[in-house]
This record gives C-alpha cells, structure tokens and sequence, in this order.
C-alpha cells in the first residue's frame, strides 16, 4: 500500500511513495517490518514476509506453499488435516498410519468421525447396532453373544432363558433342575423354601426338598433310632416286613452285635442274633 505516514518507526527512512505495512497503528518499511514480526516458517525455517499469506496453527507458522502433508507432500491449505506429535498429515495419510478400523466392517475410522469404544475395539458409530433389529446401541445397554451386540430387549427375546418359577428372564447365572431354568434365588426347599443353589437335596415328585424337610415329611423313621432314613450318600439300610433299619443300628436286641449279612431271629418287636434268640 502507499503511504500517507512520513517516515518509517524503525529506520525513520520516508516512507512516500513506497510500500509500508502497519503494527499497533506505527508505519514500517517492507524491509524493516520483516526483519523484526516476520514469523520463521515451520517447514522452510525462512521468515513469512509481509506479502505472503502467513498460515498458523497451535501457535506455529507457514508459507502457504509449505503448509503441506508431511508424508505425501499435498496442500493441505483449506483441507481437513490431523497432527500426530507436532506433525502435519492429510486425513488419508492419518488413517493409513494411525486410525484404528471398525471391528464389524474392517474399514478405517477417519479421523473426526464418530468412534465407538467397546472391549477393546472400535467402531463406526453406524456399524455399532443391534445385530437383531440394527438400532444404534450408542451408550445403550447391551449383551454379547457369539462376537455379536444386542439390546437387551432383543436379547431377551431371542435367546435369554426364563425362570421355571418365576418366569422371568435370567440374565446371569441360575441352575437347571429338571431339564428347566431357574434363578438361584428361587430354587429353593418345596417345603420351607430355603435356598438349595450348592445344598444337598433330594427330589420328590419333580420338586426339591432340603433334607431336613425330606427326611420329616417322607422318610421312613430307623425301627430302632427312630430317626429318618435318607439314604444320603450310599448309606445302607435294612429292610424287613414293613420295618426298616439303618446298616448301624441293625444290632441284636440282646447283645448288639450287629446283625448286617448275618442269620437273625425276632422276638416281637427285637430282632436277635442266633445265640441269644436260641437262649
């Protein structure tokens, strides 16, 4: 521009007739405005004169002509670009280097889209949806099953087993009795509903008893202990007429030895060895 100040603030040569350029309303000659605010540029280290175009980013500067892809060497002036430590890149370079794929489409992320975080890997935002009805999952909550996402609502509809007793969805866990699904917490003693999930039990006409409530409601009662036999874990016993015994209470009334795989006798209600019934 030409100029209607006087003299240059530097070198106080005139400035009439000559380019000059201004900073916080002081005239200074081309030469002298470059020597003292013209920024080096990045790329080329030389200073951005006054009548080239200075381009700056976070801070740091460039010609317009060095304002370049540091791996493919296109323009990148009026283009999207990304930095990697301090480095300029085009999106294409950047997603060739540095993005990560979509886990379900295997193509690149680019940079400024979208992405989608889950177990370790990424997605496109449109890539991450429900494998049933392909809804967005977003942030929603969601189930996996064989590498693949569903909301819950589709889950359950497709694939979630329902409680025998309660009849709803079981979402973790639970036991099978009898060929059906139930939850933990309502698999429990027909009799004093206690939970039985890692109890011993013992079934009766298809439903589950602890052995407490077993052994007072159907177990035959030992003709001489007078306490119930379970049978639990092996255990023997002795049957006779309509009494029964366990293996160690099944003794001689008389002498008590015990009488299991031996010859006995009885007397009413005793049963008796050889000897003492003979005596």
């Amino acid at each position: 521009m030409t100029s209607s100040h006087t003299d240059c603030r530097y070198c106080l040569q005139s400035l009439r007739g000559r380019k000059y350029a201004l900073r916080e309303e002081n005239a200074y000659c081309v030469t002298c405005y470059d020597s003292l605010f013209a920024n080096p540029c990045e790329e080329c280290k030389q200073p951005i004169e006054c009548d080239s175009k200075d381009l700056s980013y976070k801070g740091r500067h460039w010609h317009e002509r060095c304002f370049k892809c540091a791996k493919c060497s296109r323009s990148l002036v009026e283009k999207p670009f990304a930095a990697k430590d301090e480095i300029l890149l085009c999106t294409e370079c950047y997603s060739d280097e540095y993005s990560s794929k979509c886990f379900h489409c295997q193509k690149t992320i680019m940079p400024g889209s979208r992405k989608m975080e889950f177990k370790g890997s990424s997605w496109h935002e449109s890539c991450f949806v429900c494998q049933y009805c392909r809804q967005p999952l977003g942030t929603k909550p969601l189930i996996t099953k064989d590498n693949e996402n569903y909301c819950v609502p589709c889950f359950e509809k497709q694939f979630a087993h329902h409680c025998y007793s309660c009849k709803k969805v079981i979402t973790s866990g639970g036991v099978t009795y009898h060929d059906q699904p139930w939850h933990k917490e309502c698999f429990v003693c027909a009799g004093c509903n206690t939970q039985l999930c890692g109890q011993r039990f013992i079934s009766k006409d298809e439903h589950p008893y602890c052995v407490d409530c077993f052994s007072k409601l159907y177990a035959k009662k030992c003709a001489s202990c007078k306490k119930p036999i379970t049978a639990l874990g092996g255990a023997k016993f002795i049957s006779f007429e309509d009494r029964q015994w366990h293996g160690e209470c099944f003794n001689c009334a008389k002498c008590c030895v015990s009488l299991v795989g031996q010859g006995f006798l009885t007397r009413q209600d005793d049963v008796l060895c050889h000897k003492c019934g003979s005596a």
